[in-house]
């Protein structure tokens, strides 16, 4: 039986058995498929020989992640991320045991994946147990381009585009989604003592981490958060080029992880910038509508 990444770490069993590749497969298949909330790791848009290598990549990440978030206890995330960067450097010296490893170490060679994105994921969940503050939007950008950023130009490899052009597009289209993220989550946040929203952006309106930890939902918490939203969708508005500049069935997933982005930042929109007392999230038939639509406008470039 399969284990989520923080039952796997408390099984001996688990980290003592012996996998197979075939068993490392199926395991980082399972993850990926076990866990999504706006849309699925992989959609039927992308080309089946790329699927098995997505699920490879996406349980790398979500071991960091989970390593970091679900842990419980800094001390022991920060040791078991220590952990995780060596079972990343051991695959990157020929060995890996581990089966998000030894799946992955096959991905990597095939598309001569470098180890620095996967470090650099590592290093974002390192900071998230040591920094829970950010002063302005600039570091907030920092932090973006170690935990959200390296997934793109991972994504990126995979399709096989390496260049300079393309990264920095998905850099912003990344940075916009991790925005997105943070905005949608930010009672969640508080909760495991965290404050994404710059503290630069609360004083410029006359709101302070105080009012934020007592969850005053106020005139200055809206205009907060209307500017944060706004910063959202000029990232996204500056990665839309890239739609342009893949094959069109990568096109479609880009455009529509976008589209899921931008409509959680309708629905903060929608009910008044309060997060604090309802969480917005895009609905299965949201997803549906949005998924239709991405479909139409392919079948529509396709014929033109």
């Amino acid at each position: 039986m399969f284990l989520p990444p923080q039952d796997f770490v408390k099984s001996p069993e688990a980290l003592a058995r012996v996998y197979t590749a075939d068993e490392a497969r199926q395991y980082t298949r399972w993850l990926a498929r076990a866990h999504y909330e706006n849309f699925p790791v992989v959609t039927f848009l992308l080309p089946r020989r790329l699927h098995q290598d997505f699920y490879n990549v996406y349980a790398f990440c979500r071991w960091a992640d989970d390593l970091g978030d679900e842990i419980g206890d800094p001390r022991e995330s920060l040791r078991l991320l220590e952990w995780w960067q060596g079972e990343l450097d051991g695959m990157y010296q020929g060995r890996a045991s581990h089966p998000v490893f030894i799946a992955l170490q096959q991905t990597a060679a095939r598309y001569e994946l470098p180890k620095q994105p996967f470090a650099d994921l590592i290093r974002a969940f390192v900071q998230d147990q040591t920094v829970v503050r950010y002063r302005t939007f600039e570091e907030l950008f920092g932090y973006c381009r170690y935990s959200a950023n390296p997934v793109g130009r991972l994504v990126l490899y995979l399709c096989g585009y390496r260049d300079a052009e393309r990264q920095a597009l998905s850099d912003a289209t990344c940075t916009a989604l991790q925005l997105a993220n943070f905005w949608q989550d930010v009672a969640r946040d508080l909760e495991k003592g965290r404050v994404y929203i710059p503290l630069e952006a609360m004083e410029r309106h006359g709101y302070t981490v105080e009012d934020l930890l007592a969850r005053r939902e106020t005139e200055a918490f809206r205009a907060v958060m209307r500017e944060a939203v706004e910063v959202a969708r000029r990232l996204f508005s500056e990665g839309l080029p890239l739609a342009r500049l893949v094959h069109r069935r990568l096109a479609a997933d880009v455009e529509l992880f976008s589209r899921g982005g931008l409509r959680v930042l309708d629905k903060i929109e929608r009910q008044n910038y309060n997060v604090l007392a309802r969480r917005p999230r895009v609905s299965k038939t949201e997803r549906v509508w949005m998924l239709l639509r991405t479909l139409a406008r392919m079948a529509w470039a396709k014929a033109a």
